[in-house]
């Protein structure tokens, strides 16, 4: 055996060792709209910021482009308000993402929305469309919490979305076109503020299947923002940026908070 031989494999035994133990970190793709607020109260001021982008939550990242939304708007009390001409557009490492500002009115709770232009993910051949909301209670809500926005596939909160301490069980059924989906898969992950290293891909997205009346449940072990993603198949195709006729990726998604009991 030649002495580069011996040098080659050795490095490639090193190489093949680091390669197990610190393994690249995979996690799925989650449109965020995050409240600077989940309750509004006369300590927090009427005025709230939400930030907005495509992007792998529990990973930290790396941020995707995110095209135009279709609509991004606010439901309270049954009313539909277009927020989309208050979006501002930023841009980092040319990927796009977005944020917006809002003035709380009145009392009750508040269903902000959002619509995003269809993303094409070459890895999985096909386009993504994640129809998401966060509600947020304004001076003591309304016990509207649960009003559904009409999106062709929604999550339908079944326990108070705000006002959660850590560990409380979140309950949702998982609707498209308004109809429960019996067996459905939920996606769900933690918005890292980077104070959780990830040991393994194991640990990044952790997946639920509904139960036949589309009901699922996930107790949430920690504070910050945690996402739940409904995903299904839609039933037509659509044609990606080169023209092919390609699956879609129907996510219904919800954001709820969660605090540390002090």
């Amino acid at each position: 055996m030649s002495a580069s031989f011996q040098k080659t494999r050795k490095y490639g035994l090193v190489a093949g060792v680091w390669l197990f133990i610190v393994p690249a970190i995979s996690s799925a793709h989650f449109l965020e709209l995050i409240p600077q607020h989940a309750v509004v109260s006369e300590q927090t001021g009427r005025s709230i910021n939400l930030d907005i982008q495509f992007t792998h939550p529990m990973a930290s990242g790396p941020r995707m482009d995110m095209g135009t939304p279709v609509r991004f708007g606010v439901m309270t009390r049954g009313e539909k308000e277009d927020l989309l001409g208050s979006l501002t557009k930023e841009e980092d490492d040319e990927k796009r993402h977005y944020s917006s500002g809002y003035s709380i009115q009145q009392p009750g709770d508040h269903v902000f929305f959002i619509e995003p232009e269809p993303y094409w993910e070459p890895s999985e051949q096909a386009m993504i469309i994640h129809y998401t909301k966060a509600i947020v209670s304004a001076y003591g809500g309304d016990g509207a919490w649960d009003q559904l926005v009409g999106m062709p596939v929604e999550i339908e909160p079944m326990t108070q979305p705000y006002g959660l301490w850590s560990g409380n069980l979140f309950r949702g059924v998982v609707l498209k076109d308004g109809e429960p989906v019996p067996g459905a898969t939920v996606e769900v992950e933690w918005r890292n503020d980077g104070s959780v290293a990830i040991p393994s891909d194991e640990f990044v997205t952790q997946t639920i299947k509904a139960d036949q009346q589309g009901v699922f449940s996930y107790a949430m072990p920690r504070d910050g923002w945690w996402g739940f993603a409904a995903l299904l198949t839609a039933d037509k195709p659509m044609k990606n940026p080169d023209g092919e006729t390609v699956d879609v990726e129907e996510g219904g998604l919800i954001w709820v908070y969660v605090q540390d009991m002090e």
